[in-house]
C-alpha cells in the first residue's frame, strides 16, 4: 500500500528532531564505524554527515561532562526513588559570571556552605549553626530552602565556547532516602512484632494480625512518600538553572531587604549585637 506525498507538510517540532536524527543515522551508518571513534573522528564524521562542528563540539562537551549514575534497581528504589539526582542545561554567560551567580545563590538562597572545591567542580553542604537552622525552619524571606535538606550539591560549569558554559548540577538525597526507609522499617517491624506478642499471649487470630495488616500499608505509604521529596528536589535544581539563565541571581535580589522576614532582621540584629 503506498503512501501519498504530501507536498506542503507541517511537523511538530518533536517530529521535526526525530526525522534529523534519524537521518543522521542513515546517514552515518552509510560509513563503517568501530566500537569506539576518537574526539578527531568524531568530529570528521560530523562534518560528513553535515553537522556543524560548534554543535558536534557542544555535544561532545556535554558528553564528556556528564555524570551518569548508575540505575538503581530494587524493592527500595522503586518504593522511595532514587537516591542521587542531576540537572543540565546550556547557557549564555561567562564562565566566570556564573560562577559567582551560583556560588552566591547557594549560599544566600539555599543556606549552603563549600564542602570541597575541585579544578572543574564545588560541592556544598547545609550551613550549620542556630542562625541557619532558623531560616530554614521559618521558611525566611518566603523561600523554603529544599536543597538545604539533601546531603550535598554539587555544581559544574564547563566553558563550550565563548560566553556559553554548560551548567550541571547534581544532588545527594542519600540522607533523606535513608530517613524514609528507616521510618518505614520501623513501622513494619512495630506492626510485626505487635502481632507476634499478641500471638504469643493467646489473643485470637484474626484480632493479632491486626497489627501486622495496619502497619504493612502505612509503611509503603511512608517509603513511596519520598518520591514527593525527589520531584522537590528535581524542581530546585531546575528552579537554579533558571535563574541562572534568565538573570535573576543578582546580589542586590538575592539579598534585597525587603524581602527579609522578620525573624531574619532579628536574627541579623542579634548578630550585630553579638559581634558576629
Amino acid at each position: 500500500m503506498s503512501v501519498p506525498a504530501r507536498s506542503d507538510s507541517r511537523f511538530e517540532r518533536a517530529a521535526v528532531e526525530r526525522i534529523i536524527q534519524r537521518a543522521a543515522e542513515l546517514q552515518a551508518s552509510e560509513r563503517e564505524i568501530g566500537d569506539e571513534l576518537s574526539e578527531t573522528d568524531l568530529l570528521t564524521l560530523g562534518r560528513e554527515v553535515g553537522l556543524p562542528e560548534r554543535h558536534l563540539r557542544q555535544a561532545l562537551l556535554e558528553e564528556q561532562s556528564r555524570v551518569a549514575f548508575p540505575a538503581e534497581r530494587g524493592l527500595l528504589a522503586w518504593l522511595a526513588g532514587p537516591r542521587r539526582l542531576a540537572a543540565a542545561r546550556v547557557i549564555g554567560k561567562p564562565r566566570p559570571r556564573l560562577e559567582t551567580e551560583l556560588h552566591r545563590w547557594m549560599a544566600e538562597g539555599e543556606l549552603l556552605q563549600v564542602k570541597r572545591r575541585y579544578p572543574d567542580q564545588t560541592s556544598w553542604e547545609p550551613q550549620q549553626g542556630a542562625f541557619a537552622s532558623l531560616k530554614r525552619a521559618f521558611r525566611t524571606g518566603g523561600r523554603r530552602y529544599t536543597l538545604a535538606r539533601a546531603r550535598e550539591v554539587a555544581g559544574q560549569v564547563v566553558e563550550v565556547e565563548q560566553g556559553r558554559c554548560y551548567v550541571q548540577l547534581l544532588v545527594d538525597v542519600s540522607n533523606t532516602f535513608r530517613e524514609y526507609v528507616r521510618g518505614a522499617a520501623t513501622i513494619g517491624a512495630a506492626g510485626a512484632l505487635t502481632t507476634g506478642v499478641a500471638f504469643a499471649i493467646g489473643v485470637i487470630a484474626p484480632v493479632a494480625v491486626g497489627p501486622a495488616a495496619l502497619a504493612l500499608p502505612i509503611a509503603l505509604a511512608v517509603a513511596r512518600s519520598h518520591r514527593r521529596r525527589v520531584e522537590e528536589y528535581l524542581v530546585a535544581i531546575e528552579q537554579v538553572l533558571d535563574r541562572l539563565e534568565h538573570g535573576e541571581l543578582d546580589a542586590h535580589k538575592a539579598l534585597a531587604p525587603g524581602e527579609a522576614g522578620p525573624l531574619a532582621k532579628v536574627a541579623d540584629e542579634i548578630r550585630r549585637g553579638l559581634g558576629f
